[in-house]
């Protein structure tokens, strides 16, 4: 189980917008992340599924595909690895602080199969500390302005 939180300096509505809705350029703050492919019509919602090109250390070149089974804007977002070497969910929970500005939690409970099951020991601790650097690099990304612009009521 990997469990990573960041507070972002931007409202949670913004932080949502850019983590849920702008999935396309999630590569800007992931760099393990080569593309993403949005396998549905329509905004994102509970049901979209995408598929998420990844470049992992060794080498390794991974398609992993999610389905997001959660949809409560901006509060949570979650879902399951429907196909790939992972197998598991994950989840997005959004939380305003006092003073406006988000705190974003990001949950993985997971397990590797194929030829990642026998790396699993080896990738296990690279993984959270990639997930770790990617809530830091998602923070400067949102906090320097970048992504889509949202109204707060």
């Amino acid at each position: 189980m990997i469990r990573e939180s960041v507070e972002i300096d931007a409202p949670p509505e913004r932080v949502w917008a850019v983590v849920a809705e702008d999935v396309k350029n999630a590569p800007k703050w992931t760099p393990n992340l080569e593309r993403v492919e949005k396998l549905d019509d329509g905004p994102p919602g509970k049901g979209t599924r995408y598929r998420y090109h990844l470049s992992l250390p060794g080498g390794h070149k991974v398609r992993v595909e999610v389905e997001q089974d959660v949809w409560s804007k901006p509060k949570k977002c979650a879902g399951r690895f429907i196909d790939g070497p992972v197998k598991g969910t994950w989840a997005y929970t959004y939380a305003r602080k006092k003073d406006g500005t988000a705190k974003l939690t990001y949950e993985m409970d997971y397990g590797l199969t194929g030829l990642l099951r026998f790396a699993g020991g080896l990738l296990g601790p690279q993984y959270a500390a990639g997930i770790r650097e990617n809530m830091q690099r998602l923070k400067k990304y949102v906090e320097s302005g970048k992504g889509p612009k949202v109204e707060v009521k």
